[in-house]
């Protein structure tokens, strides 16, 4: 804005022109029905329906999201037991080929004339078998107990 020197020396500013006036607002323009009646807000009664509407959407979404949870929690579980039966189970083959081979031991074991320290030594890999036997959950039944197929496992 350019400025201009007063009659004291002081600078003033130049008056601006007049922007051009606009009409006064003494016609209000309002939206008035036929009645005289101003025109309604947002509808209660389709809000409230959109309210429930959204309130339905929002519980299913929160119903599927739990059942995808615990389908999601059930197969890790399934899969775990899965896993523990496949180590309990992993070494079952080798488990069946060393059988006979413990039989055998305790053939070797009674038989007669068979020295004393090879006895001590035979008895001794056997224990040891059977403890890693016993590690791997091979149990010998008692020959008082029934065989139970819903839960022992039969190893011929």
């Amino acid at each position: 804005m350019p400025e201009t020197e007063s009659v004291e020396g002081q600078p003033t500013a130049e008056p601006e022109e007049a922007a051009p006036e606009e009409p006064a607002d003494t016609e209000r323009v309002e939206a008035v029905d036929q009645e005289g009646e101003e025109p309604p807000g947002p509808d209660p009664d389709r809000l409230a329906a959109d309210l429930e509407a959204a309130q339905q959407r929002c519980d299913e979404l929160v119903d599927r999201l739990l059942r995808a949870q615990a389908e999601f929690e059930n197969i890790r579980k399934r899969l775990e037991r899965e896993k523990e039966e496949v180590v309990r189970y992993a070494a079952s083959g080798t488990i069946e080929a060393l059988l006979p081979i413990a039989d055998d031991f305790d053939r070797a074991i009674k038989a007669d004339g068979v020295p004393a320290e090879i006895r001590q030594g035979l008895e001794l890999i056997h224990r040891r078998m059977f403890e890693v036997f016993r590690r791997a959950g091979l149990e010998e039944l008692a020959q008082h107990e029934m065989f139970d197929p819903s839960l022992h496992f039969a190893v011929n």
